[in-house]
């Protein structure tokens, strides 16, 4: 969902560019879930979303609202009735692309990538709670690995590019399921981190290791 570069897929105009203000209003886990949800499944009511998220419809109804009255959501007038509420997504992505943005506002910053990183930890714990139900070759090709480089944040900034263009090349998933998807095409997650460790501890001064 946090993306830090330009929107280069097919559809960039269906994608937003954080400014202060979109910042603030999604800084908080349950919209960032909200969003994913609305974007990745499709419009969906607050008792449903609530469902999902193990939360009262009353506290997803009032999140939609606030995301309603920033722009990321919006009222499914063709979907529910008076006394049923649908909400769709507006966009399909989210940029992060102001480099000054995390300066101005830091803490709406750190709560928002903190939202995101929780969103996508809960991603896996849901894909491995059904790994035994799972149909074989799914299971057989799922992945979890991680590898540690020692780049300079030019470096990290191609690699990034990189693996953008790679993930261009294949379709990208829609709440429809994707018209023209070959037969056995399922949805799949890809989440990609590019976190900086810098050295914890520092050599001690005059000592070779």
């Amino acid at each position: 969902m946090a993306e830090r570069e330009r929107p280069d897929g097919p559809h960039p105009e269906t994608h937003v560019v954080l400014d202060a203000k979109g910042l603030r209003a999604m800084a908080h886990p349950v919209r960032v879930q909200l969003v994913g949800l609305l974007r990745t499944h499709g419009p969906s009511t607050a008792t449903r979303l609530a469902e999902r998220l193990g939360l009262g419809s009353g506290v997803t109804s009032y999140h939609l609202r606030q995301l309603g009255t920033a722009g990321f959501v919006e009222e499914d007038t063709d979907r529910g009735n008076a006394r049923e509420r649908w909400w769709r997504a507006v966009h399909q992505g989210t940029w992060l692309t102001d480099k000054g943005l995390a300066d101005r506002e830091p803490e709406a910053t750190m709560a928002y990538m903190r939202s995101v990183a929780d969103s996508h930890a809960q991603r896996a714990r849901l894909a491995l709670d059904a790994v035994e139900t799972m149909p074989r070759p799914w299971r057989d090709n799922l992945d979890l690995s991680d590898w540690s480089l020692r780049l300079t944040p030019e470096e990290a900034a191609s690699l990034g590019e990189e693996l953008r263009a790679v993930v261009n090349r294949y379709r990208r998933d829609r709440p429809d399921g994707g018209s023209g998807a070959p037969v056995g095409a399922e949805r799949v997650v890809l989440i990609t981190h590019l976190l900086p460790e810098p050295d914890a501890v520092a050599e001690p001064e005059g000592e070779t290791p």
